[in-house]
């Protein structure tokens, strides 16, 4: 068993070369989406000023926050003035709030990148994880909500994954819910808190933490998750909200919402869903989430925000947006950790006087563009090269010995088949360009 200390830290992962390179493909994938729809890339720091964080994700995610203590003169009182990020939105926001005329009007925005959360880490949850948020600032339009929703799906269409459904709620319906069964406005924030719990934990544990731990009265609890959780929801939150002005603006939003975005994803795809809630602070409006069989929890998420910026002392503008969970998408996917790469070429070299040689081919290969192998380690066995040459899936492999110099050729094998075949220096370029194309 390996040494701890050689382990990354709980929460972190290390990637070698398949499944970096999976991840990376995934990324390339959802970046030309996003490019496709219009949205600008944007890169932050990792770390941020602690009172930019503070106070932006509720009680709970400010506890998730990885802080960084003074420096200097400082290190001794133990206090933190930095912190890693937790997400992208929050740093947005900044941004915006900084960079004001200079940026265009909405201003749409997508940021790849990774984030930091201090959780204890369960199974598909890390504590280091990459984010890819779609934003859009400054339009109110219930467009701007349909388009990232639309965005998002075409991304996770694109990576290659189509079995997910879109679920979709408003935060004025909740708090419209909230007001008609009477639930008094300082106790709102964390009976949502809970209520977020309703995908991970039974209704009636949900039920009890809201007696236990937010203070409400258990018939009211047991009403509230019971409305919320009923096979006929849809129709129970909609005949609760008929009188309440903020629920029926949620109902509105949200019907908008699905019109808009249906034709795009789908309408067995997309659906309001009532035991939604989204527990983040920040959220104003309609809110979503984005699941798929055999994953827990949400593979996409976001939604309204309209207040969050001018909290920050920027201006007073709407906003709206999403986020992959990259992830979890990419464990859906299988993380390619048992492929190798295939290379097109694997030079070997079995004999000293010939190794500038080779490094001359490999260089011309390479500048054409194909992948290309040098054989680094001591032995100059032939046998243990070609088994080189096998184990990195070479496509094929070049043996350039004394005969071959001496007949000006080189010998490339052909590691599918076995065949070989002498090609003069001048053409090996042309002549491997040729025979690797189908492959590539």
């Amino acid at each position: 068993m390996a040494s701890q200390q050689f382990e990354p830290p709980s929460g972190t992962r290390d990637f070698l070369a398949g499944a970096l390179r999976v991840r990376e493909h995934v990324f390339a994938q959802i970046r030309g989406v996003f490019e496709r729809y219009g949205f600008e890339p944007l890169q932050t720091p990792a770390f941020e000023r602690l009172e930019t964080l503070t106070g932006k994700y509720g009680d709970e995610g400010d506890k998730l926050i990885f802080k960084i203590l003074r420096r200097g003169e400082h290190e001794a009182t133990g206090e933190a003035d930095l912190a890693l990020r937790y997400d992208m939105t929050v740093p947005l926001a900044r941004v915006v709030a900084g960079y004001g005329s200079q940026l265009p009007t909405p201003y749409k925005r997508y940021a790849m990148g990774q984030v930091w959360r201090a959780d204890r880490p369960g199974k598909g949850r890390f504590r280091e994880f990459a984010q890819c948020d779609v934003d859009v600032v400054g339009s109110a339009s219930p467009l701007a909500d349909a388009e990232v929703v639309c965005a998002l799906t075409d991304a996770l269409d694109a990576v290659g994954l189509r079995e997910y459904r879109v679920l979709v709620n408003s935060r004025q319906a909740l708090s419209g819910l909230l007001e008609v069964y009477g639930v008094p406005s300082e106790l709102g924030g964390g009976v949502l808190i809970t209520l977020d719990k309703l995908d991970k934990l039974s209704p009636e544990k949900v039920a009890a933490e809201l007696v236990e731990a937010r203070s409400l009265a258990p018939d009211i609890a047991e009403s509230l998750v019971g409305d919320l959780t009923a096979p006929d929801a849809v129709e129970r939150m909609r005949t609760a909200l008929k009188d309440s002005e903020a629920g029926r603006a949620g109902l509105e939003e949200i019907g908008r919402l699905l019109e808009l975005a249906s034709p795009k994803v789908g309408e067995g795809r997309i659906a309001f869903t009532p035991s939604l809630v989204r527990g983040l602070d920040y959220y104003t409006g309609v809110i979503f989430e984005v699941v798929a069989e055999g994953m827990p929890g949400s593979i996409a998420s976001g939604g309204r925000y309209d207040g969050l910026i001018s909290a920050l002392g920027g201006p007073d503008v709407p906003a709206c947006g999403g986020s992959l969970g990259v992830e979890r998408i990419i464990g859906l996917l299988g993380d390619g950790e048992g492929g190798a790469h295939r290379i097109d070429v694997a030079a070997t070299v079995i004999a000293e006087d010939t190794a500038s040689e080779v490094m001359g081919f490999a260089a011309r290969l390479r500048d054409v563009g194909l992948r290309t192998e040098v054989y680094l380690a001591a032995s100059r066995k032939l046998a243990k090269q070609l088994k080189w040459a096998a184990d990195r899936k070479a496509r094929f492999a070049l043996i350039y010995g004394a005969s071959d110099k001496e007949a000006g050729v080189i010998t490339v094998r052909d590691m599918d088949s076995g065949e070989q075949a002498q090609v003069p220096a001048d053409e090996l370029a042309a002549y491997l360009t040729r025979r690797c194309a189908p492959s590539r």
